[in-house]
């Protein structure tokens, strides 16, 4: 009888040389699906990349207040995030009639939010700027 080692990982079939099995490689897709999702995948990044983030803070803040913003007011504050970040400004406050939000403007992310009666004799502070719309 034969004293060899049998590895059942591999098998060697005499007289052969002894390879290592590959996988099966996946079917190219067409470049045109290619780019169909390169494109997909590009625009949901840049979609992304303007959104506007709210910390959880802010969130229960919003909650706390009963403050809520429509597409038109989120729009308006993006563009005063624009505008401060072409001003070299880290940390912003931004005015919008009784609403006052402190946003850090790399991240694109609302720490707080007061509105009304919060507003009044209250000073910000660790703020850099500030945009009133």
């Amino acid at each position: 009888m034969n004293n060899e080692r049998i590895d059942s990982n591999r098998f060697v079939i005499p007289g052969s040389i002894n390879r290592i099995p590959s996988a099966r490689q996946p079917e190219r897709q067409s470049r045109v699906s290619n780019d169909i999702q390169f494109k997909n995948v590009l625009k949901e990044a840049l979609i992304q990349e303007k959104a506007i983030r709210f910390s959880k803070h802010a969130q229960e803040r919003m909650n706390q207040r009963s403050i809520s913003l429509s597409h038109a007011e989120i729009d308006r504050i993006n563009t005063a995030m624009e505008k401060a970040r072409a001003k070299g400004v880290k940390d912003s406050l931004i005015l919008m009639g009784d609403l006052a939000l402190i946003v850090n403007i790399p991240s694109k992310t609302v720490v707080t939010a007061l509105d009304g009666e919060n507003l009044k004799e209250n000073v910000f502070t660790n703020i850099d700027g500030a945009v009133i719309l």
